[in-house]
């Protein structure tokens, strides 16, 4: 599966990007290439489509990561479909979360949005 198709299908005809979009198309990624096939496959996908939108600079390699990681250890059988995954994990709709793992200071930094940088809470 690629990320064209993945955003296709989150999206849809609204071509709106939203935060649950964004959630779904991981939860997707995750699903059908395994959690270490998604990071690069999400990151790819969202760095294009910054790069597409003359803002690349708006990709964040660590956030990108941190999330397809925060995912995919919330994954189980039992969610059969992604409104299931969504009501076992509604913390996952609040872009807040990565705040859990992380001081705000370090995912403001050049090395955490050009580089993987590890959770530092």
């Amino acid at each position: 599966m690629t990320f064209d198709e993945l955003f296709a299908a989150v999206t849809g005809s609204s071509g709106r990007f939203a935060h649950r979009d964004h959630v779904h198309l991981t939860w997707l990624a995750i699903g059908a290439v395994g959690p270490q096939a998604a990071v690069d496959l999400v990151s790819e996908g969202i760095q294009r489509t910054a790069r597409y939108a003359g803002q690349p600079r708006k990709y964040h390699v660590t956030m990108s990561r941190a999330w397809v990681e925060l995912i995919a250890a919330r994954m189980s059988q039992a969610d059969a479909t992604f409104d299931d995954f969504v009501a076992r994990h509604p913390e996952v709709l609040d872009k807040r979360l990565l705040n859990t793992l992380y001081r705000p200071g370090t995912l403001a930094t050049e090395a955490a949005r050009t580089g993987w940088v590890p959770p530092d809470l």
